[in-house]
């Protein structure tokens, strides 16, 4: 496998070039310039707030230093909170080529669309591409489990699992989540834990999130989840957990946390604190936003029911667990895991045949969601305070 070496020695599998809006009021303004490079690797992102917020700040830092960007140009509308000087400076820090456009100086929106596509090329030119080697073990892969029905929890997920078993042979870094999901896990996940403290960190963050939903009065059980035939948010759970596979936990990482070395990281995304800003954030495409800012390269993607999306920055595998949905949506799908349910297939072979997709993908081959240009994103108001000593155990 080849790789973009970065400034800080990472690598990234793809060369995408970031158009950041920081308001909502700047959004159109972003979105015009990145539809005028009519460019693949030109990707829009941003956050819609016009208060700041500290982890959207801290996501936003980490993005612009992704290893898969390479340049990122800021758009501004001139009186928002967020604080634009700290996030170029970030981008910068990274060694990415980085701009900023503020609407209101430039001279509204067609000046600023204009300049916008002028300055994305002239960064594009400033990227330093210099492919190397890629190993497995430089590879930070993340998973997640949308449109969840009863087959999820026994073909794909699985499946899933034992590919992240083999990426961590190879000493790759892998990340699952999320907390919501695994209320009634977190005893086994515990007794995974490298060590005992990590355990109890473990169980107090599932803790967390089943307080969180029972405040809110809603969870992550969504009415097409039980059409889809699970029965109970028990089932749910243990479906979700089944992604992470067999090895030890690492870690415990919060949102945009970059795992310290490689290993298996239970990511946390509940908000810490009373509960705030609307309705807990159990969005799929939230949660891919958040592993991304945590390193990720690509994500694993299980669906029963089927899902199309994809996101920015990172490219997406979709693997479908029902056979009935892939026949109906083999477009969007990468890897059909209802072989497993037909007996076509076993968890092993899939698993391994995910495995072999991974390297694919990081080598540069597109995956379906990349091809038919979904580059979604979502970033929105979040409290978390730092992780605790017990969270990331010091390896002797």
């Amino acid at each position: 496998m080849k790789g973009y070496l970065r400034p800080d020695g990472r690598k990234g599998i793809r060369n995408i070039t970031l158009v950041c809006y920081l308001v909502e009021c700047a959004h159109h303004v972003a979105r015009k310039i990145v539809d005028g490079c009519n460019d693949t690797d030109v990707h829009l992102i941003g956050f819609p707030g016009c208060y700041p917020n500290d982890y959207a700040l801290k996501q936003m830092q980490q993005l612009v230093g992704h290893p898969n960007v390479g340049a990122v140009l800021l758009l501004s509308l001139g009186c928002e909170g967020f604080n634009r000087e700290a996030l170029f400076t970030a981008a910068q820090q990274a060694g990415r080529p980085a701009d900023i456009i503020v609407i209101q100086k430039t001279g509204g929106t067609i000046k600023s669309i204009e300049a916008g596509i002028q300055k994305v090329k002239s960064l594009q030119q400033q990227i330093p591409v210099q492919q190397v080697g890629l190993d497995v073990s430089e590879l930070v892969i993340g998973t997640i489990c949308g449109g969840s029905d009863g087959t999820s929890g026994i073909t794909a997920n699985p499946a899933v699992g034992r590919c992240f078993d083999l990426l961590l042979e190879h000493q790759a870094t892998c990340i699952f989540e999320e907390t919501g999901e695994l209320i009634g896990c977190e005893q086994i996940m515990a007794e995974r834990a490298v060590t005992a403290e990590l355990g109890q960190e473990i169980e107090k963050a599932v803790h967390k999130a089943e307080q969180y939903y029972r405040t809110m009065g809603f969870g992550s059980f969504a009415p097409g989840n039980a059409e889809g035939g699970l029965t109970t948010q028990e089932e749910k759970s243990m479906g979700a957990y089944s992604k992470s596979g067999n090895s030890q936990i690492s870690g415990l990482i919060k949102p945009g946390d970059i795992p310290p070395s490689g290993g298996l990281y239970l990511m946390d995304v509940v908000p810490d604190g009373e509960p705030r800003f609307g309705f807990p954030n159990i969005s799929d495409n939230a949660e891919i936003v958040e592993m991304i800012a945590s390193g990720a390269h690509l994500l694993l993607f299980t669906t029963g029911r089927g899902s199309v999306v994809g996101s920015a920055i990172s490219p997406v595998i979709k693997i479908c667990a029902n056979p009935e949905t892939y026949q109906n949506m083999a477009d969007d799908m990468d890897i059909n895991a209802g072989k497993i349910l037909q007996g076509e297939a076993s968890i092993e072979q899939v698993g391994e045949e995910i495995f072999a997709l991974v390297k694919q993908v990081a080598s540069g081959k597109l995956s379906c969601s990349e091809a038919y240009g979904h580059q979604e994103f979502i970033l929105t108001y979040k409290q978390f305070e730092p992780i605790g000593p017990g969270c990331l155990p010091i390896r002797a």
